[in-house]
């Protein structure tokens, strides 16, 4: 069994657990902890040298951050403290754990893991992963291979981002019913439909343990619009697989 560590970076939670690469799930139960408020750097660096320390763990970490990631650097931070923009994170945490550290973006991941051992594997054509938490994330895929950071939760729809309409998040903002939420998704998947006519959408994130609330709720269009295999592991599944591939 290869094993390596990934962590999920989120804008509520952070969780890790050591990986089984070649099934594509966890190799132990995930150890999280609660997102610093505020979310600065110290702190969530912290934070998750707790979470990879529960484990004892030595080698390559891969981890997730909730925006734009080029070659290891934090490029924007929609749902964490600013001062993430800019910053060589895979450096800082790299530093901090004493281990060889990935960075990238967490639906990236999320899509990396679900193309290669969910409900995307073995698909040609444009698919398009999208997690719903507090955010909308997103990983665009045309024949296997990742467009990365496309980070299409901040579209505009109806004059804002379209996280701040249709994410989990908003949800439970809003107060919103499963029927009432899914006309805001079905709304979003029209536009990203009209955009880039994937074949298949896997919907992801926390929600998707609950897809049964809403997928059966949304209208029928082209795309196939299926749940995530990997549910809310995906994350950390994918960053594993993107260190191991670093390393």
């Amino acid at each position: 069994m290869t094993t390596v560590f990934g962590v999920d970076i989120g804008g509520s939670g952070i969780k890790g657990a050591p990986v089984d690469l070649d099934k594509g799930v966890l190799a132990r139960e995930r150890h999280k902890v609660l997102t610093p408020h505020p979310s600065g750097p110290d702190a969530v660096v912290e934070a998750v040298c707790e979470v990879v320390r529960h484990f004892d763990h030595r080698g390559p970490v891969g981890l997730t951050f909730p925006g734009v990631v080029v070659d290891g650097r934090t490029m924007t931070a929609a749902n964490v403290d600013k001062g993430w923009i800019g910053l060589d994170a895979a450096a800082r945490f790299s530093e901090a754990l004493g281990l060889p550290a990935t960075v990238l973006n967490d639906a990236d991941a999320a899509g990396l893991a679900e193309t290669t051992h969910g409900a995307a594997r073995d698909r040609r054509g444009v698919v398009l992963v999208l997690t719903f938490g507090t955010g909308i994330g997103s990983a665009l895929f045309s024949d296997g291979v990742l467009v990365p950071n496309t980070e299409l939760g901040h579209l505009e729809l109806r004059g804002k981002d379209a996280e701040r309409r249709a994410s989990s998040a908003a949800r439970e903002r809003h107060d919103l019913s499963w029927p009432q939420w899914a006309e805001r998704v079905d709304e979003y998947l029209d536009l990203v439909e009209m955009l880039f006519s994937p074949h298949l959408v896997v919907i992801g994130g926390g929600v998707s343990r609950k897809h049964e609330k809403f997928l059966p709720l949304l209208k029928d269009r082209r795309a196939e619009v299926v749940p995530a295999e990997l549910r809310n592991d995906a994350g950390i599944v994918g960053a594993a697989m993107a260190a191991s591939r670093r390393g």
